[in-house]
């Protein structure tokens, strides 16, 4: 979206568009002139917004990098709220500290809406759907469970895990995207943690799922295990710590919406 300070990159989501009623936007980046000052940036976040709104209602968010701080100032200053923050791990699963194996089994595709129900009942006040007012808990939490159900359908993950202790009644799933690595990047092929959730009867098994998904990963040949989370989430830190995770990067997820 062009003008004459710069230019805004804009993915209108065509799923989410469909699936929550309105009009939804993902804000890649801002692209701007180094000498722009940042109350003109603002301008520009505020002129955007406008642009948006002649649209029709919409609902827009955007991961931005911590380093990008300009961008950050431009869009709070232009009305952007701040969501989420995010702590990007990863695991060079050459190198994990993995205990003993754990019992686990890929989840049956008759039980997807049963990983939805899970998913929507473990609910997290820090997530990107939970922490902004716009979706309201009832909406994140059936969204979460319709986008759970789906990775069990093979929608979009290559595999969900679950426990398989005898005895032990399913309360926990974790979903994984694999990404193989393209020709001409050799080397770069990774597995990530797309969704996760536990539940009460399965208290300590987040730590058994991601090391089951790191003892995945090396199976497959795939040298990295990915996982992002909430900067509030200090028992995620906490299986970093002891699988062998690393800090890679920071983002904040920030969103407006307009009618």
């Amino acid at each position: 979206m062009p003008d004459d300070m710069g230019q805004w990159l804009l993915q209108r989501l065509e799923w989410d568009s469909e699936y929550f009623g309105t009009t939804t936007y993902r804000l890649a980046t801002g692209l701007f002139d180094a000498a722009q000052p940042v109350h003109r940036l603002a301008q520009a976040a505020q002129a955007f917004r406008h642009q948006l709104a002649q649209r029709g209602s919409y609902y827009a968010f955007s991961v931005v990098p911590a380093e990008d701080t300009r961008l950050l100032q431009a869009l709070t200053s232009g009305g952007w709220q701040l969501i989420e923050t995010r702590l990007n791990f990863y695991c060079p699963v050459a190198e994990a500290t993995l205990p003993a194996p754990f019992p686990v089994r890929l989840a049956r595709p008759d039980e997807a809406d049963f990983v939805g129900q899970i998913s929507a009942s473990a609910r997290n006040p820090y997530d990107r759907f939970h922490a902004d007012p716009w979706f309201g808990d009832a909406r994140a939490d059936a969204f979460l469970a319709r986008y759970a159900a789906a990775a069990v359908a093979g929608t979009y993950a290559d595999a969900v895990l679950v426990p398989d202790e005898p005895g032990l009644l399913v309360d926990s799933f974790l979903a994984i995207g694999d990404a193989p690595a393209p020709a001409d990047l050799p080397g770069s092929s990774a597995s990530r943690v797309l969704l996760t959730a536990v539940g009460p009867l399965n208290r300590g098994w987040h730590l058994k799922l991601v090391s089951e998904t790191v003892r995945r990963a090396a199976t497959l040949g795939f040298p990295y295990v990915l996982m992002t989370t909430q900067a509030t989430n200090k028992a995620v830190f906490r299986t970093c710590e002891k699988l062998g995770f690393r800090l890679g990067s920071t983002t904040h997820v920030l969103a407006c919406h307009g009618t």
